[in-house]
């Protein structure tokens, strides 16, 4: 499903964050130290290579909300943006923090002037964050900087299971009355 807003383009898909050759930096749902770990910074580490680990390591730790950016190593992208969520009942207050990882991604990317920036479901794996909240958090932060935005033109989000991808796509449905179009993105998950 695709959504135009202030000249930009949103898109929602069900897939593997590691290959998205056609985005210039992925969102790695990082742990503090920016190591190598599970979930969605396990798949991004072990698609991007061991440079991604060594170069990483470096810049961490972070704190919940920050983000921080490296290259793509042997991922098909240019860049990876690392950030921290919280910790779902543990790290407060959890919107703020979640909303600032998404606002930081994109701040970094328009720093480096990142044209498309792919975003996973930060915080609902094992940090417990509930998908329909975080997905009300993550599209209201990245519809607020839509209209200050000069280099990113596309934001893709790309959600693992089928569940997630029709609540992201009805929560866009209802921030954006209207303005969906299908297209491939809204493919079924296999």
């Amino acid at each position: 499903m695709k959504f135009f807003v202030d000249g930009k383009t949103i898109t929602c898909l069900c897939g593997d964050i590691a290959f998205q050759p056609d985005i210039e930096a992925v969102v790695n749902a990082a742990n503090a130290f920016l190591r190598n770990g599970g979930g969605v910074a396990g798949a991004l580490h072990r698609a991007a290579g061991p440079g991604l680990e060594e170069e990483s390591i470096p810049l961490g730790p972070i704190k919940p909300g920050e983000a921080v950016i490296t290259g793509a190593h042997r991922l098909p992208n240019r860049y990876v943006i690392h950030c921290l969520g919280p910790v779902y009942g543990v790290d407060k207050p959890e919107q703020g923090i979640l909303s600032s990882c998404y606002r930081e991604a994109l701040k970094l990317a328009e720093k480096h002037r990142i044209r498309s920036i792919a975003f996973p479901a930060i915080s609902t794996g094992v940090f417990g964050y509930p998908p329909r909240e975080a997905a009300n958090v993550a599209l209201m932060a990245v519809l607020s900087l839509l209209p200050g935005l000069r280099f990113v033109g596309h934001i893709r989000f790309v959600l693992y299971r089928e569940a997630d991808l029709t609540l992201y796509i009805n929560t866009l449905k209802e921030l954006l009355p209207g303005q969906g179009e299908e297209g491939k993105e809204g493919e079924k998950c296999t």
